[in-house]
This record gives C-alpha cells, sequence and structure tokens, in this order.
C-alpha cells in the first residue's frame, strides 16, 4: 500500500465511506497483505514504500532473468515510485523491457532503473557530493549517484581526484564546502576519505572499493583505513557498496534541522 492508498482509506473513513470495523481490519493486515508470494523464490514487500519512502530495492546478483522480471512487475504493478534493481546484467535488462519497455538500464552502474515519479522536487541548496579517488572507482560511484537521485535528491559528482594528485581535490572545494552530505568513494589505500573529513564540517559517507593491487586485498585495505581514519564525523559502507551509501546520504539529507 501506498502513502496515497493509505489517505484514500483514512479519507474514506472520515466521510463515512468506509465502516470502523473495516477500516481497523484493513489497518490491521496492511502488513501481511503487503508481502506477496511470487512462486516460492520471494516474497516482495510492497509496504515498504509507506515506511521507508522508496519501493523495495531488488539485488538483481544471483536472480535469474526470470526471476528479476516477475519481482521488476510486482513492484512496478503496486507501487507509485521510481524503482531500482542494483547488479543488474545486460541479459536481465534485455529480457525484462520486453514487458517493461520503459525501464532504462546503465551500463556503468549496471542498474536497471525506472525514473517515473514526477511529482520529486529537488533541493538545490540540499546536495550530495560525490568524490571519487580514481576513474576505476566510478562503477560504484555512478551506483551512488544514480541512488541518490532516485531517491530525489541533488547531485553532483567528481571522479579521478585522488590523493596521488592532490591538488585535483582542491580545485573542488568550493562544492566541498557547500555540500551538505558528501560521499567518498575510493580503493587503493582509501587516503581520500581521510583528507575530504578533515575539510569540511558536513557528514563524510566512505565507501571502500576492490580497486587495487594484491596486498589492497579486494579493499580490505582500503576498508581498515576507513574505519581506523583520524578525520572525525566519517561512516563507513561495505566494499564496493555505492547503493548503501547513496541511501545514508538521501536519508541524512531530508533530516529536517
Amino acid at each position: 500500500m501506498t502513502e496515497k492508498n493509505l489517505l484514500k482509506l483514512l479519507r474514506g473513513y472520515k466521510v463515512g465511506e468506509i465502516s470502523e470495523s473495516d477500516t481497523l481490519a484493513q489497518l490491521k493486515n496492511l502488513s501481511l497483505e503487503a508481502i506477496e508470494n511470487l512462486e516460492g523464490f520471494a516474497e516482495v514487500d510492497h509496504a515498504r514504500e509507506l515506511r521507508q519512502g522508496f519501493p523495495e530495492v531488488i539485488f538483481a546478483a544471483g536472480k535469474t532473468k526470470e526471476q528479476l522480471r516477475e519481482i521488476f512487475k510486482s513492484l512496478y504493478k503496486k507501487s507509485s515510485g521510481n524503482l531500482i534493481a542494483t547488479r543488474a546484467t545486460s541479459e536481465q535488462y534485455n529480457f525484462l523491457i520486453e514487458e517493461i519497455p520503459d525501464a532504462k538500464f546503465d551500463e556503468i552502474s549496471k542498474m536497471i532503473y525506472l525514473d517515473r515519479d514526477k511529482n520529486i522536487s529537488r533541493n538545490p541548496d540540499k546536495k550530495i557530493l560525490i568524490l571519487s579517488a580514481g576513474t576505476s572507482d566510478m562503477p560504484v560511484a555512478e551506483e551512488a549517484r544514480l541512488t541518490a537521485y532516485l531517491w530525489g535528491n541533488t547531485v553532483q559528482t567528481f571522479y579521478d581526484c585522488g590523493v596521488a594528485g592532490i591538488h585535483r581535490l582542491f580545485s573542488h572545494i568550493q562544492e566541498i564546502e557547500t555540500a551538505n552530505v558528501i560521499i567518498v568513494v575510493a580503493g587503493m589505500e582509501g587516503a581520500l576519505a581521510s583528507v575530504v573529513g578533515g575539510l569540511t564540517d558536513k557528514p563524510v559517507i566512505a565507501v571502500p572499493t576492490s580497486v587495487g593491487y594484491g596486498a589492497s586485498f579486494h579493499g580490505l585495505a582500503a576498508l581498515l583505513a576507513m574505519l581506523n581514519s583520524c578525520a572525525a564525523g566519517i561512516s563507513v559502507v561495505n566494499i564496493d557498496n555505492g547503493f548503501g551509501a547513496g541511501v545514508l546520504a538521501s536519508k541524512i539529507n531530508k533530516l529536517n534541522f
């Protein structure tokens, strides 16, 4: 049930179109009725949009193209907001658009998405800034960017501004100072998050990536460096988790102070 449907139910009760007992029964069963069982392989949570303001997001990796399409179709029919499937393949996308032709596929972030919420008003004064250390970090950074954008935020990006050429970062000082939330994406030794954390009083979300040579241990070195940062106010998400960073930045950005 979406917020629109819930308001319709409450207004119907208010004007006497729906009895008190029927209203109570629908509210009691809201969570249960919102779960749709898809042939034993998925329990789709249609109440998530009401609880969190965004429909359930699909993790496409490990799902067959048939499973992904059925889950996406279910969300498409019963939700009103934007839709996201992360870590998808072009094969899954080509199969899905046979029935949902308005879905899009971002080749860099590997996200299938549907941008259909035309009521989103993105505040340019509450900006999420995304910085990446290298061009090789772009897939994770783009996952964060597209996620934050689809959640209704103004997003600005600067890529390839890592500490190996730190003057590139300093050319973006004005944008760092005016951002409301900053996402820093870095592999290798993960030092960029500490540098940015020392330049701003805004929340910094650090995303370690699996980019790097052998001793980076597929992102573990960057993860540990970010967790051990001496700069205050840095939170860290999992390795390559651009989606998680985009969601967290969006929730922070929408807080009213």
